[in-house]
């Protein structure tokens, strides 16, 4: 029997921006509750919920500044509590984002640690500088510098990604007890696994000067080195398999040899990885630096791994990249049924990003002034040093911040789109007029209706859930592929393009995002069928 989470799709849930109960303008962990049987109808099985610890919410939340308690903006841990129980009871597992490459320098860890407090005193990555210098160049993940001076150690701290996230020291077996005991809070509480976040950057075998060139200076000395793999095989066997639970990791410029390390049973780390390199169908390796999509790029980068793992966690959107169907489509909803139902059968676990299953698009917002995200501020100074202007720094934004899955989920074409009664903490895109989920409830065509209708097939498919895939073929605007297990097999065309396509196919149709299809070897603008041999 496969594991449920091979069986399953996950649903990631923003609580920022998913549902707000009390008028404050924050999504919160009563709003998701109140959403459960929403989330049960649409056919997924599993949560996934962006982190909702305390936090001063510098990286709205990934900045954690106590890992066993609840923010009070989302709720109460006795709420975290009711929200495992009431999902549980509906047949829906909850996933816990683990952001443990770094802490919010607010944690009492960080605090302790900068007085020299035991037994603190090397929970974080210290060293004195050069003079008034950092002590080695690496940049950050977010722009500038990866190292800040701290006026009370009087020394300098190593943060990866914004300065309020200084990066834990795992050579202290200190800082390793203590993460272990964050996991073990959490499953025992009853969550079913974890999203690591950037979990291969964990381990820095040197803090020597990186190779001056490059995005990511310094980074040949932290991604994916062999002393990450011992943490996570320690994790493995101290803590989590313990319970019934999955890890899927975060992984920051992975190679399909290095997931498959990362994913072989035998090594006991971790159960799946995200990889990005199908991300880059429309950059240049990091999405500030854009390039013409493509869909021969991104059809190209998902059959390799495809074929190089054997089991895949499949997504094209979340919470840090722009929306797939004004990123890869053309804000359609034919544009989003067609992505969809590529994501829903290729071979993997799929994860559906909130909003992914109404089409929801980029932000429309106007200016700089509506931007919340830190690593989109953070970007300006590295934009212009590039030579952009404001207005073409903007154009960049509205392209790739991450503002852009962030916009409040849109539930009523109503006021600030069902999703609070008072003031959204980030504006609500004013296209939630016409796409939200109460409009296209009653729309028998809508992708909502298609994405529930694809997921029921999916489920009741063992081919699907299971079967192997083969590419058959693939063009500059479609693709057409296998899936089979045994006997059975399942063809998926999907025409990528807004323009009719020709190709040959055969046997017996089951579903169109079009409707009622007939076998006539023409692809409408962006359809995609189903086609079922036995």
């Amino acid at each position: 029997m496969e594991k449920w989470w091979k069986e399953q799709a996950v649903y990631q849930i923003y609580p920022m921006s998913y549902c707000d109960s009390n008028g404050d303008g924050m999504g919160d962990i009563p709003g998701i509750i109140s959403k459960l049987p929403y989330i049960k109808s649409l056919g997924v099985g599993i949560l996934w919920l962006s982190p909702v610890y305390r936090s001063p919410g510098e990286d709205n939340g990934y900045d954690i500044s106590d890992y066993c308690d609840i923010d009070p903006k989302f709720g109460t841990l006795s709420d975290m509590d009711e929200l495992i129980q009431k999902a549980n009871a509906l047949g829906l597992r909850i996933v816990m984002d683990l952001v443990i490459n770094h802490t919010s320098d607010q944690h009492e860890w960080f605090q302790k640690s900068r007085r020299r407090e035991a037994p603190y005193e090397d929970f974080y990555i210290w060293r004195d500088g050069n003079g008034k210098r950092p002590p080695n160049n690496w940049t950050s993940f977010f722009g500038g510098g990866a190292w800040a001076f701290d006026e009370v150690r009087g020394q300098w701290y190593l943060h990866l990604f914004a300065k309020g996230q200084p990066d834990l020291n795992y050579r202290n077996p200190a800082v390793i007890d203590a993460v272990e005991r964050v996991m073990d809070f959490w499953l025992a509480r009853g969550v079913s696994g974890f999203r690591c976040d950037v979990i291969n950057l964990l381990w820095k075998d040197s803090l020597k000067n990186g190779f001056p060139k490059g995005a990511l200076v310094g980074s040949e000395y932290y991604i994916g080195r062999p002393g990450c793999h011992e943490l996570l095989q320690r994790f493995r066997r101290e803590v989590l398999s313990k319970y019934d639970c999955f890890t899927v990791g975060e992984t920051v410029l992975v190679s399909p040899r290095k997931a498959r390390e990362l994913t072989d049973p035998g090594r006991g780390e971790l159960d799946m990885v995200f990889s990005f390199e199908h991300m880059n169908a429309d950059c240049w390796l990091v999405k500030w630096l854009p390039r013409k999509f493509k869909p021969q790029r991104l059809f190209r980068s998902l059959v390799k791994w495809q074929k190089k793992l054997p089991w895949n966690a499949v997504y094209l959107e979340n919470h840090d990249q722009p929306r797939s169907v004004s990123r890869f489509g053309d804000d359609s909803p034919a544009s989003a049924k067609a992505i969809l139902t590529l994501l829903l059968t290729l071979r993997g676990t799929p994860f559906v990003y909130q909003g992914e299953e109404l089409g929801m698009t980029n932000f429309d917002f106007t200016s700089m002034d509506d931007i919340q995200d830190v690593e989109s501020k953070n970007m300006v100074p590295t934009l212009k040093k590039l030579g952009l202007n404001d207005r073409r720094i903007f154009e960049r934004m509205r392209k790739a911040s991450r503002d852009n899955a962030r916009t409040p989920m849109q539930w009523t074409p109503g006021p600030e789109g069902g999703f609070t009664t008072g003031t959204p903490w980030i504006k609500v895109n004013g296209n939630h007029v016409t796409i939200n989920a109460e409009t296209e409830e009653q729309d028998p065509d809508s992708v909502l209706n298609w994405f529930r209708t694809l997921m029921a097939y999916r489920n009741g498919s063992d081919v699907l859930k299971q079967g192997r895939f083969r590419l058959i073929s693939r063009e500059k605007d479609w693709i057409k592929i296998e899936r089979r297990l045994g006997d059975e097999r399942v063809i998926v065309a999907v025409n990528w393009s807004s323009k009719p396509v020709k190709l040959p196919l055969v046997g017996y149709p089951v579903l169109s995002t079009h409707g009622t299809k007939q076998l006539d070897c023409q692809l409408q603008p962006w359809e995609a069928v189903l086609i079922e041999e036995k």
